[in-house]
């Protein structure tokens, strides 16, 4: 048992880590519209959004890899509790809200590509709902793995 929890803690930070970088992403790109015309500012902020971009896809990686590890480990290692079977809806929900909030990723990182070649972004305001979105998804996935509601 020792073991899944290990595994789970492990798990647990690269969601953490991940899930960072997709709440800084968007931030980046509301800096990237709103940056005045200063060509060196936009540069350094591209860096960062490409830089911040290739972390989280890491992260996420690592973290799905971890999480296959628990939901299946039960089959490779004896002493791993079983998340297949009944009353696992849950967990279908909240694996169908995380390959939301990964597809918006994958939208925020294919804006700072525009942005990069000199395409237009969307309005401050749209951006700024964007990068309060994966916030509202992570509550209601927080709640989804407290509570097991079915």
């Amino acid at each position: 048992m020792q073991s899944y929890f290990w595994v789970k803690a492990v798990h647990i930070v690269l969601v953490m880590a991940w899930v960072a970088a997709a709440f800084y992403l968007p931030r980046i790109l509301i800096n990237i519209a709103e940056d005045g015309g200063n060509a060196a500012v936009r540069e350094r902020l591209l860096l960062m959004g490409r830089r911040l971009y290739r972390f989280g896809h890491v992260m996420f990686g690592l973290a799905v890899v971890a999480g296959l590890v628990l939901w299946l480990g039960y089959r490779v290692i004896p002493e791993f509790p079983t998340m297949v079977g009944s009353g696992t809806g849950w967990l279908h929900a909240k694996l169908l809200l995380v390959a939301v909030m990964f597809a918006m990723y994958i939208f925020e990182g294919r804006q700072l590509k525009t942005a990069a070649r000199g395409g237009s972004l969307p309005s401050t305001k749209m951006l700024r709902i964007r990068n309060e979105l994966p916030v509202l998804i992570l509550l209601v996935i927080v709640w989804l793995v407290l509570a097991k509601p079915f």
